[in-house]
């Protein structure tokens, strides 16, 4: 039996968001802030952080930048939700809906951090792990809740030679950025995007939200 895009679409979207959740779920409730499990030598690393804000740990300052922060996404979400409901409307290329469907996962599986986690879980610190559904109640209150991150790969390290300019001396690391599955899945979504877009949308004249 064929499996339809839509079928497709919504089965990478429950598969990304399910294996995101698992993950976030087991090193929030067993790792302390800060943690690190060495995977591969000191290339690879789970180390356990939390993102407060944007990308790479960028934030909106002020009493209502992360409620604003996060109503944005919500809203981003449901219009990359409905431009995906139009690709397979208009049956475009499967890998194009199998990419924004996994933009639209990512997205997603970030957003669930940021609405339910101050609410579902006590307090990551250096010195403790946190409990679900602690007998203190949650951390933060609605909307206010911090992205869990702990994918790390410091691939090469040093130092900026003396000639380099504003930096010299300095250290440097490659890659810094921590980040989770769905940060991976939004990448990974948009990059073949950009690599295959003039295969996804040859016949087909690209779907502009409107």
């Amino acid at each position: 039996m064929k499996i339809s895009n839509g079928v497709k679409a919504i089965l990478l979207i429950a598969l990304v968001l399910l294996v995101d959740q698992i993950i976030k779920f087991q090193i929030k409730t067993s790792m302390t802030l800060g943690e690190s499990i060495y995977v591969f030598g000191n290339w690879f690393q789970i180390r356990f952080i939390e993102n407060p804000g944007m990308a790479f740990g960028l934030d909106i300052p002020g009493k209502w930048g992360k409620p604003v922060l996060t109503v944005f996404r919500i809203i981003a979400v449901v219009a990359i939700g409905w431009y995906l409901k139009q690709l397979i409307i208009k049956k475009v290329k499967t890998g194009l809906i199998l990419c924004v469907a996994l933009i639209l996962a990512g997205a997603t599986g970030n957003i669930i951090d940021s609405v339910f986690y101050g609410q579902i879980f006590n307090e990551s610190t250096y010195f403790t792990v946190a409990s679900l559904f602690h007998e203190r109640g949650g951390y933060a209150p609605l909307l206010y809740g911090k992205v869990v991150d702990m994918l790390y790969f410091p691939l090469f390290q040093g130092h900026f030679p003396q000639w380099f300019p504003f930096r010299a001396g300095e250290e440097f690391i490659f890659f810094r950025p921590i980040f989770n599955l769905a940060d991976s899945s939004i990448s990974v979504g948009i990059l073949t995007i950009l690599v295959f877009q003039k295969r996804f949308f040859v016949g087909h004249a690209p779907v502009v939200p409107i």
